[in-house]
Formats: structure tokens, C-alpha cells, sequence
């Protein structure tokens, strides 16, 4: 990153330098302590200083070309005396430049090399010079033997700042998370809460049917019902259960007129309450000619009318428990649903990093968060389902999913449509989160990526979500994470290599 250091309009260079193996102290090249003093950098040392850097530095020339790369040790700090220099970020393959300049005093290197051991010391990017160009260069021991000897304040001003900052946005990030998990369970619960529910209720509800079945089925082997008509009965029971599970579905009025038709012919045959039984039967499939086939299978009873009413009630009560059951599957069903999402949402059971279906974990992630989506948000799944999987830490991938998808619903203030679509792009998968929202201003476009930067009111977001996102794609997956957006239209883009990056073996 390019920081402005302001009072002298010097720029600094984020990053950590290797010497290319430049010229080191050419024929009329030599280190000049007045060269060096007229940089704002150094303008403030003695004499005896700006002499003993050029004692424990030295003078490189160096030709167009790499001057370090991203990743590599960091070995030296540079100040740039002539010449022009490009500095640039890894983005999945590609180099993408970020900043470019040909002012004399920029540094760029290892100037966190005081901070020691305690952080990384490897280039954060690369830098290239386009032009031959010339370096005053310190060796990274010399330049943290420098800051330590030299400005001791400064450098545990400095070490609390750095420190201080990191944990700082560690801490937030912990609470990000926990909010979100928290948001999560709360909608986990009313998930679970809605089936489970469903499931006790017609659990009970079948130990009442249970109980009416051995009641009529005793009033029916205790009457004149023969054996054959009794045969018949049954058999017209199994009918009900297989006419039940494909049964048609009917429309509000279609299931109204097949009610009214029922009740009729339950009345005509002196059924007793036979509105009752009307509801049952025409969500059950039953229609008035399946029940002709009844009176027909009981003809024989010598009391007609009182076995028909029975033979009614307890095929009612075949089909409810039936019904019933099917609830109590459907219930269990969804709660199993529910436990594996989460699984599959928390990766618990899973290695950190593997080859995953990205279908699978944006679906657990839909499922985690369909409290916080509510209703009246439309949820489109445009998928690619010939894509390939790819390697990936896919628990840290749920979490920008969630914060993704997060932010589309409050763009949305609750209703709206939210589309998630896959493809790919070349040697890239992309996963594309579209909302109907009011979108992104163009003036705060650029900045919402940055840490602690938010929209929301006071109390409503951190402003890490975005900058956790951007850091889990591009720095963890080589990936790319951008935004488009207009009013009603906003886009945000990921993209993943489709493969593992060389740089990636270290953190398998």
C-alpha cells in the first residue's frame, strides 16, 4: 500500500526489499552525506549520522527489471535516488500494479525490520524499476540497528502503534465473528425451533388417531361385518394409504368444491358429522366414486348404515395417521437438513483446507441465514453445476458468503431480490452476489473495503466484514474481490482460482 507521509510530501512504499544483486558503489557512485541530506528523510541527522550511513550503506545501481518480489525474506531498505519505480500486489495470478513514481526519497523495503522477529519479515508486494535507476541501500539489521540506537522513542512509539493496531482489529474481528455466529444461532434456533414444534404436535396428535383406530376397529370386529367384507375393508385401507401419497394437489377452491362434494355424500349415507371426515378425505385423494367402492365392500353387513359410519371413521383415521406421520417425517427431515447445513457451514469435522463443491457451502450458508433473509426477500439460484470443485478453506469461505449476503439484505431494508449465480472465467470460478438494493455511492465505491469503515448506524456493524472478505479471498485464496453497483443493481464479484497456487502448498 502507498502511504502519504505528510510535512515534505515524502511518500513511502509499503513492502520488504532483497537486493537484485545491483552494482554495488560504481566508479562515481560513491555515497555523498550531502546527496543524502538534501532527502527529506535524512535532513535532520548530524553530520556524524548522515557520515556513518554512509559508512554501513552503499550505492546501487540498478537496470530495468524486478527489484524484489512478494513473499520473498526481507534482506534491505531502499531510498530512491533517480529513476522511477512501479510497485505492485499478487492477485490470483496476476501482478496488478498499485502504485508508480519517480520522486527522489521514496523508501521502500524493510522498514519494519525493528519490529524484528515479532512480525513477518517478507515483501508484503514487489517492485520494479522501469528505468535505470539509483538506491542508497541499507542492509535490514542495519537499518533496525539504526531505528533502535537512534530513536529509541520513536521506535517504541512506533512498536505500541504497530501492536496496538493489530490487536486492536484482531479484537474487532473476534467480536465480527461472534456477532455473526450469534446472528446465526439465533436464526439456527428458529429454524430448528419451527420443525421440532411440528413434529411434537403431531405426535400427539397421531396418539390420538392411534387410540380412534383401535376404538372403531374393535366397533367393527365386534359387529355383523363378515370376514370377507372385513377383507375388503382392509384392502380398501391399503387404497387409501397408496391414494394419499399420490394424491394430486389441489387448488383453495378445488380442495373447497371436492369438500362439499364429500359432505354430501357422506350426509346422503347418513354418516354422522360427516363434515368432519369431508376435510380429511379430500386431502387424502379421496373423492366421492373411491367412496361408492366403500358401501360397495360392506354391503353384506346385515346393519348397513351403522358399519358404513364406522368404516367411514376408521379409514378417517388411516389417513390422518398417515398424514400424520408424513408431518412427523417431513419435521425430522428438515431438523437432519438443518444439523448437517450447520456442519457443513462450520467445517467442524473437516480438514482446514480441501477440495470442495462451492454449490454445497453457499447452500449451507442460505440455510444458516434464512431467519436473518426472512420472507420478502426472493432468494434466485443461478448455478453452474458443470463447474469443478477447487481447493479452498471452505469454513472461511462460508464467512464471506455470510458477510456477503449479509450486507445484500440490509442494502435491501428486507425485501427485494437476491441472486447468487455461478460461472467461470477462464481459469477462474466466480461466484456473483446481486441485490436489488439501493446500491453503493460512487464516493465512499473505494473505500469499502477498509477496515472499521461502515454505512450502518452506531452499534449495527464493525466495518471489518468487507476487509475480512477481501483478506480471505485475495490474500488466503489468490483470489478477487470486486463491486459494481448502481441503484437497484449491485453486484459484488469473487473470483478463485479453479487451482491450487504454488505459494498455497505452505498453508495446506
Amino acid at each position: 500500500m502507498t502511504t502519504d507521509v505528510h510535512g515534505g510530501g515524502m511518500r513511502a512504499i509499503g513492502g520488504s526489499g532483497v537486493s537484485p544483486g545491483g552494482q554495488s558503489d560504481p566508479p562515481g557512485q560513491r555515497c555523498s552525506a550531502a546527496e543524502l541530506r538534501g532527502l527529506f528523510l535524512f535532513e535532520k541527522l548530524t553530520d556524524e549520522q548522515l557520515n556513518w550511513l554512509c559508512e554501513n550503506g552503499r550505492i546501487e545501481i540498478v537496470e530495468p527489471g524486478l527489484l524484489y518480489a512478494e513473499g520473498d525474506p526481507a534482506e534491505s531498505f531502499y531510498v530512491l535516488l533517480e529513476g522511477t519505480l512501479v510497485l505492485s500486489r499478487r492477485i490470483g495470478q496476476d501482478d496488478v500494479e498499485t502504485s508508480r513514481t519517480s520522486n527522489r526519497g521514496v523508501y521502500a523495503g524493510a522498514f519494519n525490520a525493528y519490529l524484528g522477529d515479532r512480525v513477518p519479515q517478507a515483501y508484503m508486494n514487489s517492485v520494479r524499476v522501469t528505468e535505470r535507476s539509483r538506491f542508497f541501500v541499507l542492509d535490514a539489521r542495519t537499518f533496525a540497528k539504526l531505528m533502535q540506537d537512534w530513536f529509541p522513542m520513536a521506535v517504541h512509539l512506533l512498536e505500541g502503534l504497530f501492536f496496538g493496531q493489530k490487536n486492536v482489529q484482531e479484537a474487532i474481528g473476534q467480536r465480527e465473528r461472534l456477532l455473526a455466529l450469534g446472528s446465526l444461532s439465533a436464526g439456527l434456533t428458529h429454524e430448528l425451533n419451527n420443525p421440532a414444534s411440528a413434529a411434537v404436535s403431531a405426535a400427539a396428535a397421531l396418539r390420538d388417531r392411534v387410540a380412534g383406530m383401535r376404538h372403531k376397529l374393535a366397533l367393527i370386529a365386534g359387529g355383523s361385518i363378515d370376514r370377507a367384507t372385513l377383507a375388503g375393508l382392509i384392502a380398501c385401507q391399503d387404497e387409501a394409504v397408496q391414494r394419499l401419497g399420490s394424491a394430486k394437489q389441489l387448488s383453495p377452491l378445488e380442495t373447497s368444491d371436492r369438500e362439499d362434494e364429500i359432505t354430501d355424500w357422506l350426509d346422503e349415507h347418513e354418516v354422522t358429522n360427516g363434515w368432519e371426515l369431508a376435510a380429511v378425505f379430500a386431502q387424502g385423494g379421496v373423492d366421492v366414486e373411491w367412496l361408492d367402492k366403500i358401501s360397495v365392500a360392506i354391503t353384506n353387513s346385515s346393519d348397513n348404515s351403522a358399519a358404513l359410519d364406522g368404516a367411514m371413521r376408521w379409514l378417517g383415521y388411516t389417513i390422518e395417521t398417515e398424514m400424520l406421520m408424513t408431518e412427523i417425517t417431513d419435521s425430522v427431515t428438515r431438523i437432519s437438513s438443518l444439523v448437517g447445513a450447520a456442519r457443513q457451514y462450520s467445517q467442524l469435522d473437516r480438514a482446514p483446507y480441501q477440495v470442495v463443491n462451492v454449490h454445497e457451502l453457499l447452500d449451507s450458508t442460505l440455510v444458516m441465514l434464512a431467519g436473518k433473509i426472512g420472507n420478502e426477500i426472493k432468494v434466485v439460484k443461478d448455478y453452474d453445476r458443470s463447474l469443478p470443485r477447487i481447493p479452498a478453506y471452505p469454513s472461511e469461505l462460508n464467512q464471506v458468503w455470510t458477510n456477503l449476503i449479509d450486507n445484500a439484505v440490509a442494502a435491501m431494508d428486507g425485501s427485494g431480490t437476491l441472486t447468487i449465480r455461478t460461472s467461470r472465467d477462464r481459469d477462474r470460478l466466480v461466484v456473483e452476489f446481486v441485490d436489488t438494493g439501493a446500491g453503493v455511492p460512487p464516493e465512499i465505491k473505494d473505500r469499502i473495503f477498509e477496515p472499521f469503515f461502515t454505512t450502518k448506524r452506531v452499534g449495527w456493524g464493525t466495518g471489518l466484514g468487507l476487509d475480512i472478505s477481501w483478506r480471505i479471498v485475495v490474500s488466503r485464496h489468490h483470489g478477487d474481490l470486486r463491486v459494481e453497483s448502481v441503484p437497484g443493481d449491485t453486484h459484488f464479484f469473487v473470483r478463485l482460482p479453479l487451482t491450487a497456487p504454488q505459494a498455497q502448498n505452505g498453508d495446506q
